[in-house]
């Protein structure tokens, strides 16, 4: 028997037929799903230091699982002595089994760790489906040993979906175990 990620499972049996009948849904197909995960991380320290790309792209392959790439400057920008073609941040993107992993060890590992949490904001949302949310610290995620970090660095999650709106995509993220802030009306 193959291996089946928990978060995966829990969308399959628990959360289609949940949304399914929220939205009244006539078909499987219908329900919205998480399409890939997106981690990106700019560092503007990079253009005086260069070695700080080496340590982001071994810091993000370890949160992520999966093998981190440079990302790099479209254009000369001599205010920020930025050159066409300088690495200034790292990126990954997730699908599929690692995907899943990922989403299950920040919702109920990273995101409990973080300094005074009081639910994740519900305004991250772009109006297609998709959510994106930073963090300021990278060393909330239990693979970051705390002693060897020389520089906290943020990044941007951002989650695609085949939501057709907002209030799909919350309805998704809710179920798979999201913890929104209590939104007051």
């Amino acid at each position: 028997m193959s291996y089946i990620p928990r978060l995966k499972e829990k969308y399959n049996k628990e959360i289609i037929p949940v949304i399914k009948e929220q939205f009244g849904f006539k078909s499987t197909m219908r329900v919205p799903r998480i399409v890939k995960v997106c981690l990106n991380q700019g560092i503007g320290a990079a253009t005086a230091d260069k070695k700080l790309i080496d340590i982001g792209i071994n810091e993000m392959t370890m949160i992520a699982g999966q093998k981190a790439v440079p990302t790099k400057s479209k254009k000369d920008v001599s205010n920020f002595k930025l050159r066409r073609g300088n690495p200034i941040g790292v990126r990954v993107t997730l699908r599929g089994e690692r995907m899943y992993e990922f989403l299950d060890r920040l919702i109920s590992v990273s995101i409990p760790r973080i300094r005074d949490f009081r639910g994740i904001s519900d305004k991250g949302f772009d109006g297609r489906g998709n959510y994106s949310m930073g963090i300021s610290e990278q060393i909330i995620f239990p693979e970051i040993d705390i002693d060897k970090v020389n520089k906290i660095n943020g990044m941007d999650i951002t989650i695609v979906t085949t939501a057709r709106n907002d209030q799909e995509c919350l309805a998704l993220l809710k179920e798979f175990g999201f913890p929104f802030k209590n939104q007051k009306k």
